[in-house]
């Protein structure tokens, strides 16, 4: 008991000399310094817990899809933790790109041919190591679209990728047309209205793998693309479900907040940029029907769709064009189950144009809200390298489908 007391004594001592020599803030030579440090943490960490992590908002037109999802995908029950360095919305999204791990996929690329003459590119993760699914005819088969100006080589995709080999599925991703280093044969490149190619794509993917099941991902304009596409096709579609991330439901809010000064600085000129240089790489064929040199002059992608998109898919404007793209008018119409995550602070897709009465409306469409998440961010844990967020809502929303998709017939 007496070295007990001896070494806590000497411990004392000695701490309280390391706060006296290093823990020094001018407050009268104490540990005021180490207190503020504490104290702020404390008030933090309670503001992180209260404000900030939180049970995702569930909305769907129907108890059973409700249900289902809450008993077989846990992820839409559970509080989200975002990094607590870098919850804010425009923070995760600048910085996913760069924190995430890029996991490394082997692709084996396709080209196919369409209508007008034009080609599409496919990079195919056939998975033939597949363990659980070793016979090809039968593998799951998951379609990937990435967003704006992103190819199969985006970290989300990747990340999509590396959860559906570790569950034996095969997947495709189409690449929009110019985008991932092939050349145009036809003026045309892609837009989210058009859904032509992704049709021609799932036709294709059917026909070579009839007996597999089929699904799809969509992210950003993506997954605009995938929704407008449900929402023509309805029941007449080989998809079984499909799951839409960070899309922009409705274009006019999009556009109106990433005109915002902050925003526009941020991510609206950059995107613009990404958007022109694409388009200049593909100039001998485009300078045929387009004021290229007027296009290359566009300081938002607003005026880039006025003078480019627009025009190349036959809008009087792109007000119109803007009109048709905007999926949260017709999802009426969709008629398989589609999962929708969103974050209420993407400035792509503000909170307010969420289509949650259309979604109440209609029991095939389930949308899930997080406070936080940004666009495509979604990070969580304290170092958000590995997985985030929409990865684990990705995964279990997928095997659910495939191994208990038949309890959601007849939605």
């Amino acid at each position: 008991m007496i070295a007990l007391d001896f070494n806590l004594n000497f411990l004392t001592r000695d701490l309280s000399l390391y706060l006296e020599n290093h823990v020094k803030v001018a407050f009268f030579g104490s540990g005021v310094g180490l207190s503020l440090v504490l104290g702020f943490s404390a008030a933090y960490v309670c503001y992180y817990l209260s404000s900030v992590a939180k049970k995702p908002q569930l909305v769907t037109g129907g108890e059973k899809f409700c249900h289902f999802l809450k008993e077989h995908c846990p992820v839409v029950s559970e509080t989200y933790y975002p990094t607590f360095w870098c919850w804010e919305g425009r923070i995760q999204t600048l910085i996913r790109p760069f924190i995430t791990a890029k996991p490394w996929v082997e692709y084996r690329n396709e080209f196919i041919k369409t209508a007008d003459g034009g080609q599409i590119s496919l990079d195919w993760f056939d998975n033939d190591d597949s363990v659980y699914y070793p016979d090809t005819a039968s593998r799951p088969t998951i379609l990937l679209l990435p967003g704006l100006t992103g190819t199969s080589r985006e970290s989300y995709i990747l990340h999509m990728i590396q959860q559906s080999a570790a569950l034996g599925y095969r997947c495709v991703v189409l690449n929009n047309r110019g985008v991932s280093g092939e050349r145009l044969l036809t003026p045309r490149t892609y837009c989210a209205a058009n859904t032509e190619d992704l049709e021609t794509v799932i036709d294709h993917i059917q026909s070579t793998h009839s007996a597999a099941p089929l699904l799809a991902a969509g992210v950003s304009m993506g997954g605009m693309i995938l929704a407008n596409y449900l929402c023509q096709k309805g029941r007449e579609t080989s998809l079984r479900a499909a799951a839409v991330f960070s899309a922009g439901w409705d274009v006019f809010e999009s556009t109106a907040s990433l005109e915002k000064p902050l925003n526009r600085f941020l991510f609206n000129s950059y995107l613009t940029s990404c958007l022109q240089a694409s388009v200049n790489r593909h100039r001998q064929i485009l300078e045929k029907l387009f004021d290229i040199d007027h296009v290359m002059k566009a300081k938002t992608i607003r005026e880039f769709d006025e003078r480019f998109t627009s025009i190349m898919f036959g809008y009087a404007t792109y007000k119109e064009y803007y009109k048709a793209a905007s999926p949260c008018h017709k999802l009426k119409s969709v008629q398989i189950p589609v999962l929708c995550l969103n974050a209420a602070d993407d400035v792509f897709s503000p909170g307010h144009a969420f289509p949650v009465e259309a979604a109440k409306k209609n029991p095939n469409i389930a949308l899930l809200l997080t406070s936080h998440g940004g666009h495509i961010g979604f990070l969580e844990g304290i170092w958000p390298r590995r997985s985030t967020y929409m990865d684990r809502v990705f995964k279990q929303f997928m095997q659910t489908v495939i191994e208990q998709g038949s309890e959601l017939e007849n939605l």
